[in-house]
């Protein structure tokens, strides 16, 4: 049996408001450079021995189409000789991939149903970094990134995340590592019945463990799994190639969407996931991303007196509320309820739910509270690219002083930004152009219905 699913934060949902229509090419790991399709002389020498020793200790052959190689973005895989539509071009075998049942009985004895699968894998890659050159993963842990090397967003400073608090991401990335804190001192007051385990270990180590497992895990029988040799696969957000796993043969493989020449980088997609979230989760950017979206809350403040009947009707079209500190209520979907009279709610309530499910859905029997609904909506996509355009303009290019790492995360944060604004731009103008005809047809039959009363 077949399957296939790159392991995303069941915990979160960036909900769609309206996607761009454009398409790339490239993958790019951290902005949006234009990249050469084929790097000459990109041989990754601490690398070369990879492949060959986890073939040893799979009994297997994994690949002779890749090997990895240096992109102008990190480690990659690349053609190491011409490949054709169709051809498998690697096969990991799942006694080679490292999930969350490798932990030692000990510890997983120790752990309750509360710590996930992903803060496991992560304790089962700082033992395997403990244990150093003893480890039977040390080929393939010693080739991981490196803390200074990863830009998720949990890794950001909290004026580095202020440059990105009007994108969805910011919340996200909030409530990521106050999980992440979670974990860790679940995992702490565990183990600290068996210190030898892991002893000195520190948040900032489990931190970087977890994004390991974050950015590189895919989902699996056993949870989730990390693949060596596959996993240092980038991102195309347009390729039809995936990871694999069947079930039956007990292996993942990757089969190959197009053609590739000798030396040519070859890249899979991960998922179709926006900027916002591959930025959490991966810590990268790509430009003109086709599933760029923008989360629009609505807010229901406490004291609305239609307060707990908006949220009842809410729920009950399955859109989930949360209350914060800040005593408001909020309800993320792709359009906004104002204050309107309680009989009205009722009315469109009902007749949403005898259509489509959908509140204010063309077409509904007074056409002007539509119009109304859509002006509002429009209204407050309009205060939101007003918004992006403050805190684009904010992000003044910097110094030449200035570390590379803050430079490359603005140039992140203004990418994400244009991304989202472009989004809200075209949404705008869809939304006002659909008001200008539903004003246009409501005059028409207005004038029409005049006409027969003239007549009469």
């Amino acid at each position: 049996m077949l399957s296939r699913s790159r392991f995303i934060n069941p915990r979160r949902s960036l909900l769609q408001l309206f996607t761009t229509a454009h398409r790339f090419s490239k993958k790019l790991n951290i902005s949006s450079s234009p990249v050469p399709e084929v790097l000459l002389n990109h041989l990754d020498e601490e690398c070369v021995d990879f492949l060959p020793w986890l073939e040893r200790k799979a009994g297997v052959e994994i690949s002779s189409k890749l090997y990895v190689g240096k992109s102008a973005y990190g480690r990659s895989l690349f053609a190491s000789k011409s490949i054709q539509t169709g051809e498998c071009i690697l096969r990991v075998p799942y006694n080679v991939q490292i999930a969350p049942d490798n932990l030692l009985p000990k510890v997983a004895s120790l752990l309750d149903n509360e710590v996930g699968n992903v803060a496991k894998l992560a304790i089962v890659i700082l033992i395997e970094q403990k244990r150093g050159q003893e480890s039977e993963w040390a080929p393939y842990i010693s080739c991981l990134p490196r803390p200074g090397e990863m830009h998720s967003t949990i890794f950001w400073s909290k004026s580095e995340l202020d440059m990105i608090h009007q994108s969805t991401v910011y919340q996200e990335t909030i409530k990521e590592k106050y999980q992440i804190e979670k974990d860790f001192l679940k995992i702490k007051l565990a183990l600290d019945h068996s210190p030898e385990i892991l002893d000195g270990i520190t948040l900032e180590d489990f931190i970087h463990a977890y994004a390991l497992v974050r950015s590189r895990a895919w989902g699996s029988t056993r949870g989730v799994s990390l693949i060596p040799f596959a996993d240092f696969s980038n991102h195309d957000g347009v390729s039809e190639a995936f990871i694999l796993n069947d079930e039956d043969k007990q292996v993942s493989e990757v089969i190959a969407d197009r053609n590739f020449a000798p030396h040519e980088e070859v890249l899979i997609r991960y998922g179709k996931f926006s900027n916002a979230a591959l930025l959490l989760e991966f810590g990268f950017i790509v430009p003109h991303n086709i599933h760029d979206q923008v989360q629009i809350h609505i807010d229901v403040p406490n004291h609305d007196f239609l307060g707990e009947m908006k949220l009842d009707i809410l729920r009950r079209h399955h859109l989930p509320t949360t209350r914060y500190a800040n005593d408001f209520k909020f309800s993320g979907d792709s359009f906004i309820i104002k204050s309107v009279l309680w009989v009205d709610l009722i009315d469109l309530a009902m007749e949403a739910a005898q259509n489509d499910g959908r509140l204010a859905r063309c077409p509904l029997k007074n056409s002007s509270r539509e119009i109304q609904a859509h002006e509002i909506l429009l209204s407050r996509i309009s205060q939101l690219i007003e918004e992006y355009n403050v805190s684009m303009k904010s992000l003044e290019p910097v110094a030449a002083s200035v570390c590379e790492r803050f430079a490359l995360r603005r140039q992140m944060a203004l990418d994400l930004l244009t991304g989202e604004l472009r989004v809200l731009e075209s949404a705008y103008t869809w939304l006002k152009n659909y008001c200008a005809t539903l004003l246009q047809h409501s005059t028409t039959n207005d004038d029409a219905s005049a006409c027969g009363n003239i007549r009469e």
